[in-house]
């Protein structure tokens, strides 16, 4: 039997913001019980969860190494929180246009090369770090909402490269990264 294993494509920050956003998640749990998100490290979701079987994890791989060739690297800049209401509490992302379009290259090579469904992909996306999410309650959600959405969080990093994310059964390790098309030469 071949066990199926469960993935998401994402971009992730550098170590130093990995970090930042890691001691905020920590915070969140100490505040207001809410720990879901430390399973998962700072990241922007290209692609929801999905299942594949363990013998399609090659080609996963090799599709994405070869898109992921073809992609230039850009920056992206956070500035602040909002919220996706009433559970999610988020690190914004500036200029959205370079991630979407990004996402939208994705999603051609995950219908036509991977054999996604139509009802696996992200159609639109808004992207976001998420630093409380899932296990917020609604009451806990408005009170941090209100310390957290004037507070202030200013970042940037430059996407080099995409990153598939698999599940170990407890959280998301980072199992590859995909390094994208730097433009400078020897």
């Amino acid at each position: 039997m071949n066990r199926s294993n469960l993935y998401f494509i994402a971009l992730i920050p550098g170590e130093k913001i990995r970090e930042e956003v890691r001691g905020l998640k920590e915070e969140f749990k100490e505040r207001y019980g809410s720990k879901h998100a430390l399973k998962s490290p700072a990241h922007i979701t290209l692609q929801r969860p999905f299942r594949r079987a363990g013998n399609e994890e090659e080609k996963i791989v090799k599709t994405l190494e070869e898109f992921s060739q073809d992609q230039e690297q850009f920056e992206v800049e956070l500035s602040g929180f909002d919220c996706f209401e009433p559970r999610v509490i988020f690190i914004k992302v500036n200029d959205h246009k370079k991630i979407q379009n990004l996402h939208l290259r994705l999603n051609q090579v995950l219908l036509k090369d991977l054999n996604f469904a139509e009802k696996e992909i992200n159609t639109k996306i808004h992207p976001h770090i998420t630093i409380a999410t899932r296990d917020l309650d609604k009451i806990k959600f408005y009170r941090a909402l209100d310390e957290f959405k004037d507070k202030e969080f200013e970042a940037d990093f430059k996407v080099k490269s995409l990153f598939l994310l698999k599940h170990n059964g407890k959280f998301w390790d980072i199992y590859k990264e995909f390094s994208f098309y730097s433009g400078e030469s020897g």
